[in-house]
């Protein structure tokens, strides 16, 4: 590090990196302006090197005066090891005492005298590898030197070297999956938007053609209003949309005497509609749901209920925070308020007494969205069994968005957690030029320690439950995220470390107790030190056919993809096969004027003709289409054809999972999303597929494009 100011170096202690490389290979430097501004919203106020020196030294004396680290995560393979410090007694005699008190149940004592490490650290063995437990356990320790008594109490997480191995799980077979954006799925019978018993037919259908997951967007909870829908900045990312519960599979449903036939021409309407009117669809399923809520609470002596008391309880504060946020929402949203921010002061906080009064006072209406996300977990789980008779073995594969709203209820109910006045993003790039600004509020990488990373060990355990695989989007997160304060351009950020030891650490271990393999979404400029690290944790990578590009600008051959990978033709972020081919995306990007002029367009047009010819004469090397003059020409080439075949590309690659898009089945054109485009130029989140789940299964091109009529070579 050159820049040895204490501002600098305050920094670097908390974290913010001093440069950064773009994807040009340019080196930026973080200036002093983002380092105050960063700091500040760290908690860390430092207007001058007298201030930055000070806050340096009491970073410096938690350290040597803190005798345990609020919490510890530590590979089984290591041991069950406690490490004290005593800074200040190094190479004195101390006594000390550690107990640590198991998750399930029991527990461990040692007591000794050891000298003190120069350094001031002594180290605890409390069991061997062989005999180190998984889980979340509960240290308190004291130790007696030169006359001080101190204690200490940790979380030490236990937890094992790496992710279930895919070898293992599938049984040292390469699989394929479906992945689809659920909300665009179209039936004779849905309400306007796919559901949760679409899912479980297309976990059906998939499973038919060899199969082994249908991997989903997320289904994190949303506002499901004025363009508020995209499932990558939730309202929470530890419950559900209730926009993806089936009204008529709710178990009251049979009993409560709704009449599907009295909205007759709406239903026809939102189901023949090509987007996705989400305010009208909840119009419809919401005074239904709150029918079948009643129907429920009246039947006060059934299994059903005694379910429901058992999970209610299972979840805990967090259900709890949840439905109250929802409910004071809906409540203050009628009066006019935007966001909880603009809620009356004694609402802003969920603990206070206003809040409890509240609760108390719509009890029925905080109990309703309780028990939404009770149904929610019950249609979930009945998708993914029956994906499991038909015969999947991984089955459901959900993915976890990177963050949430700031106007959502997780940072309403922890706001300790999150840090305001900044959000992450991304920073210029050749296609964003100011750089991307996502609005959402990072995570505190000290107050996850605090917390004992119980938020993230709670966001991992509900996003995997019911799947046999998750996704992490934008898993370079777990390294480092960009942050842009509030104010400054994208160019002002900086990145900002997190402890990826310690959150891959935990994520090994809720994977293993999922049974679940994990994917990282770690596309665009990467550090070099990732793709290890997430080797070494077992997490697989995400290698898209659009990206895997080699010398000249040729497309990678499959054999040369890696095996701990998910291979896919694209993502949700970019066209659809058919509208690539076409340069559909190019002409969007023009028609929403992401193309600064004609110019722009023109290269752009010329870099896909180019990107065309390689990807056919790679499809005609490896034998996927014939080698006539004809498959030579791109535009002499069917749009068809080359779906098929790019599919029968990625199933040939040594890659553990191969992802295949739903909208690539069907062959759709337009994306589902256009990053950094408003709702005002283009429908993000809305487009709905052109075929219906009763139509996919007979379609022949999208039986040709899912390779049905060729061998799966495993």
């Amino acid at each position: 590090m050159t820049d040895a100011s204490p501002l600098a170096r305050l920094a670097d202690a908390v974290g913010i990196l001093p440069e950064y490389v773009d994807q040009t290979g340019e080196r930026h430097t973080t200036g002093d302006e983002s380092r105050r501004a960063l700091l500040a919203a760290l908690g860390h106020d430092a207007p001058d090197d007298d201030a930055a020196r000070a806050l340096l030294d009491e970073l410096a004396h938690e350290r040597r005066t803190r005798l345990l680290a609020r919490v510890r995560v530590a590979r089984a393979d290591e041991g069950e090891v406690v490490e004290l410090t005593l800074g200040g007694h190094g190479g004195r005699e101390a006594e000390w005492r550690v107990e640590i008190t198991y998750e399930g149940g029991g527990a461990r004592v040692e007591e000794g005298r050891t000298r003190v490490e120069h350094d001031g650290s002594l180290a605890v063995v409390l069991a061997p590898p062989d005999e180190a437990r998984l889980g979340y356990h509960t240290v308190r320790a004291t130790a007696r030197v030169d006359g001080a008594t101190l204690a200490g109490e940790q979380r030490l997480i236990v937890v094992p070297p790496r992710c279930p191995d895919p070898a293992s799980l599938l049984r040292a077979q390469r699989v394929f999956g479906v992945t689809a954006n659920l909300y665009t799925v179209r039936s004779a019978r849905n309400w306007g938007v796919g559901d949760l018993s679409d899912l479980a037919t297309l976990l059906e259908y998939a499973a038919g053609t060899g199969a082994a997951f249908v991997g989903v967007n997320p289904l994190h909870a949303l506002r499901n209003a004025e363009g508020d829908v995209s499932p990558y900045s939730p309202v929470s990312r530890l419950y559900r949309n209730p926009l993806y519960l089936d009204v008529e599979a709710v178990p009251e449903f049979a009993s409560a005497g709704l009449d599907e036939t009295a909205h007759g021409p709406e239903l026809r309407r939102l189901r023949d509609a090509d987007l996705v009117d989400y305010d009208a669809v909840m119009a419809l399923k919401m005074p239904a749901l709150e029918t079948l809520h009643r129907v429920f609470r009246a039947r006060r002596r059934t299994k059903r209920r005694a379910d429901y008391a058992a999970w209610v309880e299972r979840e805990g504060q967090a259900l709890e925070s949840f439905a109250r946020f929802r409910a004071l929402d809906e409540h203050f949203r009628a009066g006019g308020a935007g966001w909880w921010r603009e809620w009356p002061d004694e609402f802003r906080d969920a603990r206070s007494g206003a809040v409890e009064a509240f609760a108390r006072e719509h009890e029925e209406r905080v109990d309703l969205h309780r028990w939404l996300q009770f149904e929610l977990d019950r249609q979930l789980a009945e998708a993914a069994r029956r994906g499991r008779v038909a015969g999947m073995p991984i089955g459901l594969y959900q993915d976890l968005a990177i963050g949430t709203s700031p106007a959502g209820s997780d940072v309403w109910a922890q706001p300790e957690l999150f840090v305001t006045g900044v959000s992450v993003g991304a920073p210029p790039d050749p296609l964003g030029p100011e750089g991307q600004n996502w609005g959402l509020p990072p995570l505190h990488p000290a107050a996850m320690r605090a917390d004992g990373y119980r938020y993230w060990a709670a966001l991992l355990r509900n996003a995997m439950r019911h799947s046999g695989a998750l996704r992490l989007d934008h898993v370079l997160g777990l390294f480092r995220q960009f942050w842009i304060p509030e104010g400054m351009s994208g160019a002002e950020g900086a990145y900002v470390r997190f402890p990826t030891d310690d959150l891959l650490g935990v994520l090994a271990l809720e994977a293993t107790r999922a049974g679940a393999l994990v994917v990282g979404e770690d596309l665009g400029t990467v550090p070099p030190e990732v793709p290890p690290t997430l080797a070494r944790w077992g997490v697989l990578s995400s290698k898209v056919l659009y990206f895997e590009r080699e010398e000249g600008g040729r497309f990678r051959p499959p054999r040369r993809y890696p095996r701990g990978a998910l291979a896919t033709a694209n993502t949700h972020d970019l066209a659809p096969l058919a509208g690539w081919w076409h340069g559909r995306d190019v002409a969007l990007r023009r028609e929403v004027g992401l193309l600064r002029d004609e110019a722009a367009h023109d290269d752009a047009l010329r870099e896909r003709a180019c990107d065309r010819a390689a990807l056919l004469a790679l499809l005609v090397d490896e034998g996927l289409l014939d080698d006539d003059e004809a498959n030579r020409d791109p535009d002499a080439v069917s749009e068809i054809d080359v779906r098929a075949a790019v599919h029968a590309l990625l199933r040939r690659s040594p890659s553990w999972l191969v992802g295949l898009s739903l909208d690539d089945l069907v062959g759709e054109t337009e994306p589902v999303n256009m990053p950094g485009v408003g709702q005002d130029k283009y429908p993000c989140w809305r487009r709905r597929l052109s075929l219906s789940l009763e139509q996919l299964a007979t379609d022949a091109p999208a039986r040709r494009a899912l390779g049905a009529d060729r061998a799966w070579v495993p």
